[in-house]
This record gives C-alpha cells, structure tokens and sequence, in this order.
C-alpha cells in the first residue's frame, strides 16, 4: 500500500469512528426524549377521570347489585380533606336537610368519575331530587374508598374506585344532597375467599375433596353468578361489616343502607353447608338477630334496609330470612324492591306484570302500609299510630319486561304516593334504580 492508498484509509477509519459515535449519540437524544414523553404521558393519565364500566353493567338485572371484573386499582397519591358531618349538621343557619327523600342510586364507578357525578348532581338538581346512594361495598366485597381498616387490608378488600371519599361527601352536601352509603354484606366473595370458615360450602365440594371442607375457598358454595356467599350466622361478618358502616358514617354519610341481608338464593340451595346455622333456627329470626344487632351497634346512626319487594305482600320469609316486620322493628327507613319486572308472572293475575308499574306497586305497598300499621299498633296502641319506622320504596328506571319510559316510571311515583294518600306520615320518599346509572330524564316533571 503506497502512501496516498494509506492515508485514505486511515481518514475512512476515522470517519467512520465519527459516524459511529454521533450514531451513539442520536440514540442517546432519542432515548432520552421517549423516556420524557411516556414521562409526561403517564404523568397526565392521574389526571385521566375514571370511565364507569357502562358495558359491563349492561345486562345485568339482579339489581340488588351490578356486576364488575375490574382489578384492584391503585389509592391516589393526593390526600383526601377531613371527615365531614352529616349534612342536618352542617347546614348553616336558614337552610334545611331534606326531610323527605327522592334519590338516585349511583355505582362507586360513577361516584368516583368527576364527569358522571357532575352529571348526576345537574339531574338531581334539575328534577327536584334531593339524594344519592352510592355503592361503598357493593356486590363484589370490595370497599370502594381507602379505608383504614386491619381487616379490610387483611383481606385485600380495598378497590379504590372513589379516590377522595370526603371530599365527595362534602362536594354533595354543598349542593343540599343527602348522602346514602350503601353496603352489601352476605353475598360477598372476598370475605369468603379469605376467610372460608364464615362462608357457606358445596356438600358436593367437599365429598370430593380431602381438604378440610370449611377451611378452604376450593369447597365454596357459589349461586348462579358464580359468586360465594357468608353464613348469615356468623357474628364475625357480621362486626366485620358493621365496622366498614361505622368508618362511613364517621366520614359524613348522612345514612348507612344494607342490601343482601338474607340467605343465599338463586342456586342449588340443597348442596350448602353452613358453618354456623344450625339448620334448625328459622332463616327469618337469625336475620331478625342481625338487625337488631346492626341497630344496636349503631344507635346513633340513620340506617335502611333493602328487602325483596314480596317481603310486602308474603306473610313467609320467602325462604331467604325476609319479613318485612322484622325490619320495620330495627330500621329508620325500609326499602321494599317494588320493581314491577320482579314480580312473577300470574301476580295479581297479569301474564307480565312489569307492564303494569301502577298496579303492582299499588297493590305492594298497600300491603307494606298494612303491615306497618298493625307492627305500630302491637308496639305503641290504636290510639295513636307513631311511625318508628318509616317506608321509602326502591322503584324500577330501567328497561326489563317492558320499556320503562317516561310515562311508566311516572305511574311508578303515583302509586307510591297513592297508597299512602290517607297515612302520608308513614312515607320518607322513593329512589331510583338504574345499574347503569342513566335516568328517564322527563319521568320526573310535573
């Protein structure tokens, strides 16, 4: 190689360690600005408000609850403002708590949207509303705000939907809005999967296993949503939930209610064990042992009971624990699920009854009245009648059996307030039910 042949090479070489580094360098600059992109990216996504998972709830037609698969979510990093009170307590002077309650119920998705609760509280104010109920552990056992509970976080029953569970209370309370914590307490797979020996079990479960039947979540008994349920005997269930009532009516809940107070249903009822019912106790006194327990440990508390709207007219427990005496005995306000399209067909001879909301829930809560003033007759006299207990039925906003519109939901409130045209001291208002969460918007004008 001459001189000239071996200068150029070695310039080549040179060049080449020159691209090769500014090579490096350009992939370098482009590491650094994606790692500053997905930065600011996932930065602004806490931002991003939660979506209720609409697709999820459709079709869906327990309406005791709504169903969800979402995972466990993360708590927010902003800490919340301080415990409020109930809102009769911190109205200022001149202004009124609602003293009879028309609501609407809310999933915690939705309480814990900013967009959707906006939305809802624009529809409360638009149609003469004046109260909420919000899902605070619903079907799935989950607790849906950061509470400080050892059992709770024991159990990993914490799903922070709502992150900022006061300051909700409080952005409702600065609107005049009653705020119901609603709580959902034996069907609860959760509790179950965690604590096994409170649960009820499969007999075919645990004939094929060598495990220790009650001890295992393998052995649980499921009903037809594939969703376990507690023994409504077992006294640890029942403190574990009313320790999650407590800390929401400490955080400014105007009114804890209780849904799923009853037996298992809607499965294969002869292949259950029960740990702690004995089987011979009638199912309706153990719930009865329950309600007075619940009133008891929260005496100081507005409390309402969700019942079967059949506990109305059924003299039984319905094979689930439910009277509806019972509950007038322990709670302020009982909630009767007068929802037309639950009734069976054949009731009050219609071939679908949910095309008839007037008659049904006529007929229901006549009955419900009924039976109200004969329990307030064995309690205080026919002297005079003093309501202890107050009614506020669950009405039916969603389309099952026939389409609930405008004019159907109307003669829903009409016959709510018919019924009790001649004892309208016996009657705290109705709610709404929707599982999606979107009201008639015309069902409520004059």
């Amino acid at each position: 190689m001459n001189y000239i042949e071996k200068s150029k090479s070695l310039q080549i070489k040179k060049i080449s360690g020159i691209l090769k580094k500014m090579r490096y360098f350009l992939y370098f600059l482009i590491s650094v600005a994606l790692g500053i992109g997905l930065f600011l990216f996932f930065g602004a996504t806490k931002n991003i408000e939660l979506k209720q998972p609409a697709e999820i709830l459709s079709g869906v037609f327990d309406f005791e609850a709504e169903s969800s698969t979402n995972p466990p979510m993360l708590a927010s990093q902003n800490s919340d403002i301080e415990n409020q009170k109930p809102l009769a307590q911190s109205l200022p002077a001149g202004r009124q708590a609602p003293s009879e309650i028309k609501g609407i119920y809310a999933t915690s998705w939705s309480a814990g949207s900013n967009r959707k609760i906006d939305e809802l509280i624009n529809f409360i104010k638009k149609n003469n509303l004046n109260a909420i109920v919000i899902d605070v552990k619903d079907f799935s056992g989950y607790v849906a705000y950061d509470i400080k509970n050892p059992e709770v976080e024991k159990y990993a029953a914490k799903e922070i939907r709502i992150p900022k569970i006061n300051s909700l209370i409080k952005k409702l309370h600065d609107e005049n809005i009653y705020v119901i914590a609603r709580i959902t307490i034996f069907q609860d797979p959760i509790l179950a999967n965690a604590r096994p020996d409170l649960a009820i079990h499969s007999k075919n479960k645990c004939q094929l296993s060598n495990v220790n039947c009650q001890m295992s979540s393998s052995t649980l008994w499921f009903d037809h949503k594939g969703l376990a349920w507690i023994d409504p005997a077992a006294k640890e269930a029942w403190n574990y939930n009313i320790a999650i009532a407590k800390d929401a009516a400490n955080r400014g809940f105007d009114e804890i209610n209780f849904d799923y107070i009853r037996f298992a249903s809607d499965g294969d009822l002869n292949d259950m064990i029960f740990p702690f019912w004995d089987g011979k106790t009638l199912k309706s006194h153990t719930i009865k042992l329950f309600f007075k327990y619940l009133r008891e440990q929260l005496a100081a508390v507005k409390i309402s009971a969700d019942l079967f709207g059949l506990a109305t007219v059924n003299n039984d427990d319905l094979g689930i624990g439910q009277k509806i005496e019972n509950a007038y005995a322990y709670f302020d306000y009982v909630c009767p699920m007068v929802y037309p399209s639950h009734y069976a067909k054949g009731f009050l001879g219609y071939k679908n009854p949910a095309q008839y909301p007037y008659e049904v829930i006529k007929y229901s809560m006549d009955s419900a009245l009924k039976k109200l003033n004969n329990y307030e007759i064995s309690v205080h006299g026919s002297s005079s009648i003093v309501y202890s207990s107050k009614l506020r039925p669950w009405i039916q906003d969603f389309d099952l059996g026939a389409d609930y519109d405008a004019a159907m939901v109307k003669k829903e409130i009409q016959a709510v307030y018919d019924s009790v045209s001649s004892t309208p001291a016996a009657l705290n208002g109705w709610m709404l039910w929707d599982p999606k969460n979107i009201y008639t918007r015309g069902a409520l004008e004059e």
